[in-house]
């Protein structure tokens, strides 16, 4: 017998006796990081699906906003609601820069996904 499979065996049996049950729990740790790591790798394809997809600021709800748009989190998403209900759809895209909290550097980070209609 090598040294690895030595070493594996006395970890089989030290988890068999911790845990009573016969399960590693080295298993258990190797399982959370598995789920962990695939939950990550949702979550980044969700991000990377959602990033370049076109948003229509005059008709988007507040979550698809703070979801579409870089630096745009849901209180701001909501502001851009609530100037486009007081003063009607944007004309320009320059104009979300009126938005309280929003920048021109903002509207430039996502002027090629913002429509208008």
């Amino acid at each position: 017998m090598n040294k690895l499979t030595s070493q594996t065996l006395q970890l089989n049996q030290l988890g068999s006796s911790r845990s009573g049950h016969g399960i590693h729990p080295l298993s258990h740790y190797l399982k959370a990081l598995m789920l962990s790591a695939g939950l990550l790798v949702m979550g980044l394809i969700s991000v990377i699906a959602t990033a370049d997809e076109p948003v229509n600021i005059n008709l988007a709800s507040a979550e698809a906003l703070a979801e579409a748009l870089q630096g745009i989190g849901p209180s701001k998403a909501v502001r851009i609601i609530e100037y486009r209900e007081a003063y009607g759809p944007f004309e320009h895209i320059e104009e979300l820069a009126a938005v309280r909290g929003i920048g021109l550097d903002t509207v430039e980070k996502n002027r090629d996904i913002i429509r208008l209609q």
